[in-house]
Formats: structure tokens, C-alpha cells, sequence
């Protein structure tokens, strides 16, 4: 069932609300000139959004931050650019910016999706992060899924070659469905020396779904695949 290409355009979110707690409506309103990037339907350049030409790392939906933060406070020769539609997450990741004295990170608050269609050029990332994005468990629900074949390939184009696309879920037939949709698309290469999922990368900091996917004693597939 993998593979499948719908009619319907994938987004890379669901509406939903959440709470601003009056610290992030602050960071939001005085934080964002200096971290956020606004979408436009023009490609990013590495000295306008961060003022150097660096590895670069994108994380999508980076939910409140946690893997985002730790990965640039560790690596800061690196700079990141994180996509998130959820103000609430995006605030707090400022505060977390702000509080770290950190400077190379960058967030979109925008459907990815259109994103990486109309704002990351072609083989301009080293690495891309997808983290536990909405399984939609329901068959019915599957054609929401992030990770279907047009965007795999549209991942794959942004990918420097050697540059690497992360994955990480805790739904078993989600994790076999991005398996099968990557293998599929030319020009990814599984690093799995199995040719299936990976081990836990060490650097990664656990996130509020992985922390909860534990605690429900679920088990975590990784996925790694590299741009030939």
C-alpha cells in the first residue's frame, strides 16, 4: 500500500489550537525579526538567513523544540532551519533561543510542503529531519500521511549528494510504509546495513512523542537514507 500517489496535495499539518502562554506571545512579537524567516515563493540564501555558508540541517515540525535546541547548542559550526505551523511550539523555541544564546537557528512558521517546494532550492541541505510526524492510523486517514512518494522525491531533490534524510516513528505500519515509499525513489540509498531501519542516533534528544511513545511501551523505527 506504500507508494501510493493521491490526488489530493499533501500537507505537512493539521489545524489545530493551542494555547500561547503570555511569554511566548512576547518571544513571538520581539523574538521573531531576529529568528524567523517569513514564506515567500522564492529560494533561501545561506548568507541572508543566517550570514555564513554552513552545513545545513532542516528539521520539519520540530513540535516544542527539544531536538532543535539540543542539536544547535552541540554543533554550532551547523545551522538549522526548522518548519513548524503550531505558534505555541515556535514560541517556545524562540525562548529557547533566546535563553541559550544561540544564533544558528531559523524557523518558518509555514506549511513545509510548499516549503521545501517553493523556498529550498535543489541540493541546498546536508540533512533533513522528519521526527515522528502524525502517523493518521486509520486507513481512511492514510493519504494524509507525510511521507507519500511525490514529497519523498521532493526531499530527495533538496539533498546535497551524500546529504542525509532522517526519520523516526513509533507506528509500526508507518514505519514500514516510509520504508517501502523511500526504497522506491531514485537516488536514496538505505543506510540500514540491512537494507530496513537503523539504531537510535545518539545526538538525537527525545521529544515529547517519543517520551510518551516509551512510557505506552512503544517501540521507535528509525530510518536514514543518504542522496547518491
Amino acid at each position: 500500500m506504500s507508494g501510493i500517489e493521491h490526488p489530493r496535495p499533501i500537507r505537512s499539518f493539521v489545524t489545530r489550537a493551542g494555547r500561547i502562554t503570555p511569554a511566548q506571545q512576547r518571544a513571538l512579537a520581539e523574538l521573531w525579526p531576529r529568528f524567523g524567516i517569513e514564506f515567500t515563493a522564492s529560494p533561501l540564501e545561506a548568507l541572508a538567513a543566517f550570514g555564513r555558508e554552513s552545513p545545513r540541517t532542516l528539521e520539519i515540525g520540530f513540535g516544542n523544540g527539544e531536538n532543535l535546541l539540543a542539536l544547535a547548542a552541540v554543533d554550532p559550526g551547523r545551522d538549522f532551519l526548522g518548519i513548524e505551523v503550531h505558534r505555541p511550539g515556535v514560541g517556545r523555541v524562540l525562548l529557547g533561543l533566546e535563553a541559550r544564546a544561540l544564533t544558528n537557528v531559523r524557523i518558518i512558521c509555514h506549511d513545509a510542503v510548499e516549503v521545501l517546494g517553493e523556498q529550498i532550492a535543489p541540493q541546498w541541505l546536508q540533512e533533513i529531519l522528519i521526527l515522528f510526524p502524525d502517523p493518521w492510523p486509520k486507513k481512511r486517514h492514510h493519504k494524509r500521511r507525510l511521507i507519500q512518494r511525490p514529497f519523498a522525491e521532493l526531499l530527495a531533490s533538496r539533498l546535497v549528494a551524500g546529504g542525509v534524510l532522517r526519520l523516526a516513528t513509533d507506528w509500526q505500519p508507518y514505519a514500514q510504509q516510509m520504508l517501502e515509499t523511500l526504497s522506491a525513489v531514485a537516488g536514496l540509498r538505505n543506510l540500514a546495513a540491512g537494507g530496513a531501519f537503523v539504531a537510535r542516533p545518539a545526538e538525537r534528544a527525545p521529544t515529547r512523542f517519543e517520551r510518551r511513545g516509551e512510557r505506552l511501551g512503544h517501540e521507535v523505527w528509525d530510518l536514514a537514507f543518504q542522496r547518491t
